[in-house]
């Protein structure tokens, strides 16, 4: 699977082909609106709960010389309406009509709230409510009005349930100047008379009006955190009178001073507007088209890492660091968040992907254009490097986007050479010679267009984007050794691993990839490549893995010391030392995950504005598992010391982190955690913990016995303690089990490291039971999932790819190869076309789930292979 190139007659949403809000919609140009209002709309378009209103005549359907054929156009229905279908999303209509002719002219749903007589009218039974004293002043005031109007040619009176509209659009000015002048001096000074003014037409009623107390009313009932008002009148300046804060304003049609925030031509601009709204929303509540997680390829350069679609759009990266801000994040389900596109002019889907064997470096190719991706790394900074090759015509989109998108840049081009990005922090620029860009706008930031005739390039051109530098000089090394020394450098690594005879192509990659997961410059290792990816789609459970946790980096780089690569796992251990000595003492308070650097983590943070992969909001920033108690992560640790030392001397600084965890154990072994899930509800005496605990007491003694150093006393006695009370309190007799917690029935995938760990010895009567009662409750086809008890969260997951491998683990030391070898060939068709596996899976859409590519996924697959192999 890995190493090859996609099958042809393979099929998947192509993002690249998405409609574009910054082309021509159905009835208007959107670029023709204003680029401040359109990056009002983005922005207002991702409140939690919006409401849209707008007048009725004038807005949604034309002013016409008749009232009674006023209808909307279709365009604006179809806005309105799909506006209204929407999530947390209300659409208002607030008209100066009558209510029931308002209703019956409009034919809008019934999903529309319809505001009649200038914000009086809220419900069809309205009349009914006036009291009888407000009753016979509306008489007396139709009255008084008729007696003015009789006789007054194009003079209409509308007779509203509290009010009386005196319409003169259809008079003769001397006549309607005589009309209005009338009823300002009489009617309008009665003293429980609310007078409002509009285009052709003065209204009295009998209750007060307001189109801006409507629109707090409305407001109120929905909850809406931002308004949208649209309005063309002078009666809706009170409602643009009532906006603040988010609130947006716009005033169809111009020539009057407004309190509006903007204006806009006519009703076909407010079409276009209610379009761009309705896009910009609609993409927020739900993400764009999603590409398949799986079907994403990693480029790597152990100094930062990108994802690339299966059409060569460069959906994530970030900058300077893999846990910093991302400059392309469009992977999180909006475009605005930035991208970097290469397709044919013609479009289409690709041929194939795959990765050049034994490399990190990714080839994309289409009839007449291949493109080839990989990332470089110099003296300022990373490159990512994207050649095209062929004879075809092919479009690049450029649309870098800084800090998740938050960040306005603006693009200056430098002759033929490249592009400079303007506004970010760090220094961005892209080396693209001989290629000519158009630079436009999306109303928030600059985005960069080329069309590039490869035929009459001599087959070739070169994209070049340079992080951390703002220099467009031709690079002194030829690119083509350039890719010779970049791609020599994973192959010949690669070519050093000892290799299982089993499914050794996937194992490869898996190596490949958690090499590419590791942060050579400071010796961490990422947990996944990305943040947020969801465990259910449209679900909240979307977590930012892009840092190093001491637990997910130690099984990664054993797995690695099992193929026989120790660079990593030595960079680590020099990690941890110095993560460990900022405890001044005291590595129990080593907390489970740390930045690339080995500090502290900021606040859990979310970015509102990305809808998320395919609708799976919230999409996160930072980690609140970094503040919770979790005594499992010293076994990992002292397990890959234990691997180390079998294969290289250790050093005096492996002998004083494995002293300090054991302590660490001694002091808070007894005490409840949050466990290996990160649950989020109060901590547990969960059996994981207690045999990871037991686990690095067990380590730590092999390690002294087997380089001939004394073992403390306190040692042998402490692994005795553990093992006996998590042996005795974490079985479950009623269950016949080893469950997940001290007293608790619900069974845990991790209770299989019961005896994975050693603790149970691999025909123990007890291991046996433990490995059936979690088969039966939690393997689900290819998939075991972690557990299904109450984490305190809200939604579900898919299965767990580690626990699918600990369960072969367990069905290989439980004497059932057949099962294992069955699970094994249903658990690596979960990987994607070039060998990547993300972190979960649903066996009932069978789609991939979670962060990608995940470090936990690889190293499973390793040690799978690596047990098969041995057996």
């Amino acid at each position: 699977m890995p190493d090859t190139q996609l099958n042809a007659s393979t099929t998947y949403i192509d993002p690249t082909n998405r409609p574009d809000m910054n082309q021509t919609s159905a009835t208007g140009n959107v670029l023709s609106l204003d680029p401040d209002l359109r990056a009002a709309v983005l922005r207002v378009a991702r409140v939690p709960n919006l409401l849209v209103a707008c007048d009725y005549d004038g807005t949604l359907a034309p002013i016409v010389a008749d009232p009674t054929k006023a209808t909307p156009t279709a365009e604006s229905v179809a806005a309105v309406r799909a506006l209204s279908s929407l999530p947390q999303t209300t659409v208002g209509v607030i008209s100066g009509r009558a209510l029931r002719d308002l209703a019956a002219l409009s034919r809008l749903p019934a999903e529309v709230r319809l505001v009649g007589s200038h914000g009086s009218e809220f419900d069809v039974g309205y009349i009914d409510e006036l009291p009888p004293e407000r009753q016979q002043r509306r008489a007396e005031l139709q009255a008084a009005l008729n007696a003015i109007c009789n006789n007054q040619p194009g003079v209409r009176l509308e007779v509203k349930p509290a009010s009386i509209a005196v319409h003169t659009r259809a008079a003769p000015r001397d006549v309607a100047q005589r009309v209005f002048d009338a009823v300002r001096s009489g009617a309008a000074l009665w003293p429980d008379i609310e007078v409002t003014t509009g285009k052709e037409v003065i209204e009295l009623s009998v209750v007060p009006t307001d189109k801006g107390l409507a629109v707090d009313a409305l407001r109120m009932q929905v909850s809406a955190s931002a308004v949208v008002y649209l309005g063309d009148d002078t009666t809706d300046e009170k409602a643009f009178a009532h906006l603040h804060g988010p609130d947006l304003g716009i005033k169809v049609g111009g020539g009057e001073e407004t309190l509006a925030r903007f204006s806009i031509g006519d009703a076909q601009e407010a079409v276009a507007l209610l379009e761009l709204l309705l896009f910009t929303r609609r993409r927020w509540l739900f993400g764009e088209q999603a590409v398949p997680i799986e079907r994403h390829s990693m480029l790597s350069n152990t100094h930062t890492v990108a994802l690339l679609t299966p059409a060569a759009r460069v959906t994530w990266l970030c900058h300077p660091r893999p846990d910093s801000g991302a400059v392309f994040a469009d992977l999180l389900g909006d475009t605005a968040a930035g991208h970097f596109t290469v397709q044919p002019e013609r479009g289409g889907i690709p041929l194939g992907q795959r990765y050049r064997p034994g490399t990190m470096t990714v080839e994309t190719r289409w009839s007449g254009l291949t493109v080839t991706d990989w990332l470089d790394h110099h003296r300022t900074g990373n490159s990512l490097i994207r050649v095209l090759s062929g004879s075809s015509r092919a479009r690049i989109d450029f649309v870098p986007r800084p800090d998740f998108g938050q960040v306005h840049i603006r693009l200056q081009p430098l002759g033929d050479d490249g592009l400079l990005v303007l506004g970010s922090n760090e220094p961005i620029a892209l080396y693209s010679p001989g290629i000519e860009w158009e630079i436009t706008s999306d109303g928030h930031s600059d985005l960069a267009r080329a069309t590039v005739d490869l035929g009459a390039m001599g087959g070739n051109a070169m994209l070049e984007l340079r992080l951390g530098t703002d220099s467009i000089e031709a690079p002194r090394v030829p690119l083509d050794e350039r890719q010779i020394a970049a791609e020599a450098a994973w192959r010949d690594w690669s070519d050093s691993l000892k290799l299982p005879s089993v499914a050794k192509d996937l194992v490869r990659r898996s190596a490949l990839t958690l090499r590419g997961l590791w942060h050579k410059p400071t010796g961490a290792i990422l947990a996944a490549a990305t943040s947020s990816l969801p465990e259910e789609i449209g679900g909240s459970r979307n977590w930012d893995y892009r840092y190093c946790w001491l637990r997910d980096a130690s099984l990664t780089a054993k797995a690695l010391v099992d193929l026989g690569s120790t660079e990593e796992a030595e960079s680590l251990v020099r990690w941890t030392l110095r993560v460990a000595d900022n405890t001044d003492g005291h590595p129990e308070r080593l907390h489970p995950l740390y930045t690339l650097d080995g500090t502290e983590l900021g606040p859990e943070a979310v970015i509102e504005a990305l809808p998320g992969y395919a609708g799976s909001r919230p999409v996160r920033v930072g980690n609140a598992a970094n503040g919770q108690v979790q005594l499992d992560v010293f076994g990992p640790v002292a397990d890959l010391l234990c691997a180390l030392a079998d294969v290289r001397p250790p050093e005096e600084g492996d002998f004083a982190l494995m002293d300090a965890m054991v302590e660490a154990v001694e002091r808070r072994w007894h005490e409840p955690d949050h466990g290996i899930w990160e649950a989020r509800r109060r901590p547990r005496h969960y059996v994981y913990s207690k045999v990871m605990c037991w686990m690095t007491v067990d380590r730590g003694i092999q390690l002294f016995e087997r380089q001939g150093r004394p073992v403390p006393d306190v040692w042998y006695t402490l692994r005795k303690t553990i093992a006996d009370n998590v042996l005795d309190k974490g079985w479950n007799e009623k269950l016949g089990a080893y469950t997940v917690a001290y007293g608790y029935e619900e069974m845990d995938a991790s209770v299989l490291w019961i005896g994975l760990s050693g603790l149970l010895q691999d025909d123990d009567p007890r291991f046996l039971a433990t490995v059936l009662a979690v088969e039966a409750e939690l393997r689900e086809g290819p998939t075991v999932y972690r557990y299904r008890w109450d984490d305190g969260l809200p939604g579900v997951e898919g299965g767990f790819h580690l626990c699918t491998t600990w369960m072969i683990e367990a069905y290989l030391r439980t004497g059932r190869r057949a099962d294992a070898e069955e699970l094994f060939a249903q658990f690596i068709e979960c990987a994607g076309p070039t060998g990547l596996i993300p972190e979960e899976y649903d066996p009932m859409t069978e789609r991939a789930l979670g962060n990608h590519p995940q470090a936990y996924s690889h190293l499973g697959l390793i040690r799978c292979a690596l047990e098969l192999d041995r057996s």
